[in-house]
């Protein structure tokens, strides 16, 4: 029989002669963990945890069989022959007890056996990874007619470790040749020989990095269920993470949770699986763009990534990486490092023909032959034999530069790529590549878009207008420009932040304002026999007030929390989750939401409160300055606060008890969030309308009824419940869904106040996705980025060339082998003062 865990975790640490504290000293796992695992009263072992707590004890690979066979509750298998040492930790030092007598020839397979829930979400992950980066593949065209060919050869020696850190090797074993050289094809093996699992891709602008990632991710998914390797490859866009506030682990968590929603649900260690995954070590990081980061964060980046022992890939464009490197006096550790190469112009001779139609050429005999309008381009290239061919050749060296030019030639039909080889036109290389670049979105917007899949709005015709097409995108493109780093995720949530803080207040303000004063009026001519005059006055007060106590509380909110205070709900509303109870959710998150609701509560009774003594006294005639009108005023403040404070409150921190993590078993896009994202804040809304009502309606009944013993007789029968328990629990749900959710916001300030003001289209969200199928943007998880950064900073310089309120343009500095720069914004590239 199998041992179970505790005992055999127990038998091994006493046989190591490590007390407990000494192993929790070595692991970092704390000894109350320990000496639950050992006396078997944790039933939820963490596979994380005991790979800790293995390498804690140095154990031998016979020793980590036995352990993940107590694990899954079966019979250990025999050690494999030549099986590969368990990980050294880069942090401390030690090396293994034993090693072996050879490297391992692949990435260090998984060292503990993972079964039941998180087996079966890193299989869901990696379906959902699958398909897409199909779909992606399949967006951009990679294999129409055939895919670029990407090749590479390894890094110089000073961005490179060690062989022996690479190969893992122990002390005087020799490093073997590790032959790092391949093409786009065969990216998947090279990786895979790479004992540490660790990899970093260097190339220019534009040279094919991200697609090369795109391939890797999928071929790794093709080899994974025959191989040790079990990892699921999984593509973050690292230039939106910030290493000095957030732990690389933590980051990870949050963009599994953003791209896959399903993730948020709980694994049975009580952790999500998003977590739970990235603690298991069943992700392999694939992090594409090091080199988006900002300038002062790399250094801080490499030195993260150098404390882990993880496996990851990393991309990079050659110079940033180099900086990096300098700066952190180390590369990445354990990594090999690749460097991608030119394209030749034998690569283009046999690429670009087979993207035009065919055009007849005579020969000189008379007889005619099927040709390309790229033959004449093509000759000219390969005899170099002047500046203007030189600079040619010089922008077509990178994948990106060969599609644009195919987009703006090949695909247009009426332009002969002849004018690329005008001197005068274009006298260097720059030039050049802005020309591309400045020509892709109006080649894209004169052809139709491709339709969408059945049951989505068809948008194919619908921007066909270039120029303001060009404009709304210049937009977006400045949108992403910040003061401090540029970003390069461009979601639909965020789009309203293009506002000022001011401006997001006021338009809030005047939505929360129209839905409570549309409120009062609806339930007016239902409740109340108030005169129509009369009625429309106390509408037109009660709106505004509440505005401003809602907007009140979204400017404490916002200057707090920020942007990411109102993030896409991963959520769901359920009774199910209520039955569970609130234990699922912690104090804290019920303390703030019991906070908020009390701050908003207590400024609306205060705004109502002056709101309906102002109508009254307008009704009435009477000087808002009589003592009778001020005492009034003062015991409705107070009635009114003692009401919405607790009411709101409760209500919001309950809620808690019904929301659970949504269970959807698809990866999210930008569409698929957004419309989740709906249905969530049409159900919050329901929800918060009848709980509000009742809680106000009834609870205000009781306050009123508890203050008459103390206060005297006050005005407040059955109807002023009803009326003001509606009034509130309709108006108060709307309001708060405007305010106070994702989709709320991009209703009032994307899909209204934005295109009001022509700064976006009247549809972004279809404007978004039409610009992704014609290939302007591109999908990455539940965001949209540019197809390229150089595209997008192209397109930011010329919205702001065409302002005067921003500084003018300027290019940053040419490489230093002649070719034209990468396109980056200059120091002084963003708004004027």
């Amino acid at each position: 029989m199998t041992e179970d865990v505790g005992t055999l975790l127990r038998r091994l640490r006493e046989r190591a002669g490590l007390t407990q504290e000494q192993v929790a000293e070595r692991s970092g796992v704390s000894v109350r963990t320990i000496r639950r695992l050992e006396n078997d009263r944790s039933t939820n072992h963490r596979v994380a945890t005991l790979n800790l707590l293995a390498d804690a004890l140095r154990l031998e690979e016979g020793d980590r069989l036995l352990l993940a066979a107590a694990l899954a509750g079966s019979p250990a298998a025999a050690p494999a022959e030549g099986a590969a040492r368990p990980d050294a930790d880069p942090r401390s030092g030690r090396e293994p007890a034993q090693a072996p007598a050879a490297a391992p020839a692949g990435p260090v397979p998984d060292r503990v056996p993972v079964h039941g829930r998180l087996a079966e979400a890193a299989e869901e992950l990696a379906v959902e990874v699958r398909r897409r980066w199909r779909r992606e593949e399949a967006q951009r065209r990679v294999h129409d007619p055939f895919p670029l060919p990407v090749r590479w050869t390894p890094a110089s020696a000073a961005l490179t470790d060690r062989a022996e850190n690479i190969q893992r090797l122990g002390p005087g074993e020799a490093p073997r040749a590790v032959d790092l050289d391949g093409d786009l094809r065969s990216l998947a093996e090279v990786y895979l020989r790479i004992p540490s699992g660790r990899m970093v891709v260097l190339g220019r602008a534009g040279s094919g990095k991200s697609v090369l990632t795109i391939r890797l991710a999928l071929d790794l998914l093709e080899t994974r269920a025959s191989a040790a390797h079990r990892r699921v490859p999984v593509v973050f866009s690292v230039g939106s993470w910030d290493p000095s506030t957030t732990a690389l682990r933590d980051w990870l968590v949050g963009r599994l949770l953003r791209d896959h929603p399903h993730l948020a649900r709980r694994s049975p260690g009580g952790a999500t699986l998003a977590a739970a995954l990235v603690d298991g070590d069943l992700v392999l990081p694939v992090l594409d763009g090091f080199d988006e980061m900002a300038e002062g964060l790399r250094r801080d980046a490499l030195d993260a990534l150098n404390a882990t022992a993880a496996p990851l890939v990393l991309t990079s464009r050659r110079d940033e990486y180099a900086e990096a490197v300098r700066a952190a006096h180390a590369p990445l550790v354990w990594a090999g490092c690749i460097e991608l190469s030119d394209l030749t112009p034998e690569d283009l001779a046999d690429y670009l023909p087979r993207t035009a139609r065919a055009v007849p050429a005579a020969r000189a005999s008379g007889d005619e032959v099927s040709g390309s309008m790229w033959d004449a381009v093509l000759a000219e290239l390969r005899t170099c034999s002047g500046p203007a061919h030189r600079n040619l050749a010089a922008v077509l060296t990178t994948p990106l530069m060969v599609v644009l030019a195919r987009t703006l030639y090949s695909e247009s039909g009426d332009r002969d790529p002849a004018e690329l080889l005008d001197g005068e036109r274009f006298p260097s290389a720059r030039s050049l590549s802005e020309h591309l670049l400045a020509g892709f979105v109006p080649a894209v917007y004169r052809r139709h878009a491709p339709e969408r899949d059945a049951g989505g709005p068809r948008s194919g015709t619908r921007y066909a207008d270039a120029v303001r097409a060009e404009r709304w995108l210049g937009r977006l493109a400045h949108h992403l420009v910040r003061t401090d780093r540029e970003r390069h995720d461009l979601a639909w949530w965020q789009l309203g932040h293009e506002l000022s803080r001011t401006a997001r207040t006021v338009a809030l303000v005047l939505a929360t304002a129209v839905v409570v004063a549309l409120a009062d009026w609806s339930v007016g001519l239902l409740l109340v026999p108030l005169p129509a005059g009369e009625l429309l006055l106390q509408g037109a007060l009660m709106g505004p007030a509440a505005g401003l106590g809602f907007g009140a509380v979204y400017a404490m909110v916002d200057r707090s929390g920020g942007a990411a205070a109102f993030e896409p709900t991963r959520v769901r509303l359920t009774l199910r989750a209520a039955r569970a109870g609130l234990g699922r959710r912690t104090l804290r998150t019920f303390l703030a939401r019991l906070g908020q609701g009390l701050i908003g509560g207590t400024v609306m009774g205060i705004g109502c409160a002056c709101a309906l003594t102002l109508q009254r006294a307008l009704a009435a005639g009477t000087p808002l300055a009589h003592p009778d009108v001020v005492r009034g005023t003062l015991i409705n403040m107070l009635v009114f606060v003692l009401i919405f404070g607790p009411a709101a409150g409760l209500v919001f921190g309950l809620m808690a008890a019904l929301e659970a993590p949504v269970d959807v078993s698809t990866a999210a896009t930008p569409v698929s969030l957004l419309a989740s994202n709906r249905a969530t804040a049409g159900r919050q809304f329901l929800v918060l309308a009848v709980a509000l009502t009742l809680a106000i309606a009834f609870g205000g009944y009781l306050v009123v009824a508890v203050l008459r013993t103390v206060m005297g007789p006050l005005s407040w029968g059955v109807q002023d419940s009803l009326f003001i328990g509606t009034v509130c629990g309709l108006g108060g749900a709307a309001a708060y869904v405007l305010a106070f959710t994702a989709w709320g916001q991009w209703i009032v300030l994307a899909r209204v106040w934005l295109p009001l003001a022509g700064r976006l289209p009247a549809d972004p969200a279809a404007f978004l996705e039409d610009a992704y199928r014609r290939g302007v943007l591109r999908q990455t998880g539940a965001v949209y980025q540019f197809r390229h950064e150089r595209l997008q900073h192209h397109l930011g310089r010329a919205f702001r060339g065409a302002h005067r309120d921003f500084a003018p343009a300027a290019f940053g500095p040419a490489c230093a082998d002649g070719r034209p720069g990468d396109g980056r914004p200059a120091a002084g590239d963003g708004k004027s003062g």
